[in-house]
């Protein structure tokens, strides 16, 4: 009998972001005007120099495979980026691999690193690939609740709580999709004490590391002890605004990157050539862009929380990272799927549900500020019209 595997059955169809998306576009289609806050896209575009290389390397005809852990400017040009900013030291040589995109990169830690019903621990609420790379690899994901108490920062007594003869990875994510938060830096110290002391493996997903707000990001692959236990996950897909470029990277031990690069060829075999390229001068002559784009994200960021911090129903935090805020609607008694529907046909504004994103994001809704200011400062007004209809 031909049939879908036991695995793949974990995988979910309905609900969720995408839902809401394919929602929001049908309404659209309909002529009813929508405001996209569900999409975690930056609506920049990427880099002119990037573009301009990309562009000239299509024109000399460099569109053939590339090696596999990636072109050497590349590699040379992330690792750089990251001694200019933390002072983290990788050999572009052999501690990176560049893979297509944030997801592949973690995906193949998961293939790599993990056996069949080992578990990983993955604080919740999380974005979403995570658990679906997880159903690919065979492994279980074990949630770790992000409590609004603490700032949504990764507590290691939570993660304590979970380790069991089983568990092989902890997963940190700051700044944090869907929180908007970032994990504080003594936290950070306290994860990798526990990482230390259990013999853990660290996966550090940084991909929003540029999208900090008034301090700058902390990485704890440079805490002592933790560089040879941690594999750093990045991309240029929020720090250039490449989404579609697929250029992502994996860095950390060489012994250990050997074995990702044999699973990354082949699935990929190399990230696009010409992307590469355009890539490399973005991480070298692309610094200014992010800044700006920085700059205006936490602009964006500051509008969202001051529109909807008093809003009655409504609770949330002010974003200190990424571009997304994560509401407490508990108090409306109202199911985040059916809140989010309301909001999308009321207020014509896509959000997603929190539960989208685990079990702990039960309550909550994510609003991603990745448009114009003016089409934000539009859906707030909406989005509080269209909640003070149901608390009146």
């Amino acid at each position: 009998m031909i049939r879908i595997n036991e695995r793949s059955k974990g995988f979910g169809f309905e609900g969720g972001l995408y839902d809401i998306y394919q929602k929001a576009l049908q309404l659209e289609s309909e002529g009813k005007s929508i405001i996209h806050m569900e999409i975690g896209k930056p609506d920049f575009d990427s880099p002119e120099v990037a573009k301009e290389a990309a562009k000239k390397a299509l024109d000399d005809g460099f569109v053939h495979y590339t090696e596999m852990i990636g072109i050497e400017p590349l590699r040379k040009a992330i690792t750089g980026k990251y001694k200019r900013d933390y002072n983290l030291e990788y050999s572009y040589k052999d501690e990176i691999v560049v893979t297509a995109g944030a997801c592949e990169a973690i995906g193949i830690i998961m293939l790599t690193m993990m056996e069949p019903g080992e578990e990983i621990l993955i604080p919740s609420p999380f974005f979403s690939a995570y658990s679906e790379q997880a159903i690919i690899a065979n492994v279980n994901v074990v949630e770790v609740p992000l409590k609004m108490e603490n700032n949504f920062s990764l507590k290691a007594e939570d993660l304590r709580k979970s380790i069991t003869e089983k568990t092989k990875i902890i997963l940190v994510n700051t700044p944090h999709n869907p929180t908007g938060a970032i994990v504080e830096e003594e936290d950070l110290r306290d994860i990798a004490a526990l990482a230390i002391e259990k013999d853990l493996l660290v996966i550090s997903d940084e991909t929003y590391d540029q999208f900090v707000f008034g301090g700058k990001h902390f990485s704890i692959a440079s805490i002592d002890g933790m560089k040879e236990r941690t594999l750093v996950v990045n991309s240029s897909s929020k720090t250039f605004s490449m989404t579609g470029w697929r250029i992502g990277y994996v860095m950390g031990p060489a012994w250990i990157l050997k074995y990702l690069n044999k699973v990354h060829q082949n699935f990929s075999t190399c990230a696009t050539s010409f992307a590469q390229v355009g890539a490399a001068e973005a991480y070298n002559n692309g610094d200014q862009f992010t800044k700006d784009m920085l700059k205006e994200f936490e602009r964006r960021g500051k509008l969202v929380y001051e529109s909807l911090k008093d809003v009655k129903g409504l609770k949330l935090l002010e974003p200190k990272g990424a571009f997304y805020v994560f509401i407490n609607i508990e108090e409306l008694g109202m199911d985040e799927s059916k809140f989010c529907d309301y909001i999308l046909e009321e207020a014509g504004v896509a959000i997603v549900p929190g539960d989208s994103f685990g079990k702990y994001g039960k309550g909550f809704v994510r609003l991603c500020y990745a448009c114009s200011y003016e089409q934000i400062q539009e859906a707030m007004d909406r989005i509080k019209k269209a909640v003070q209809k149901l608390t009146n």
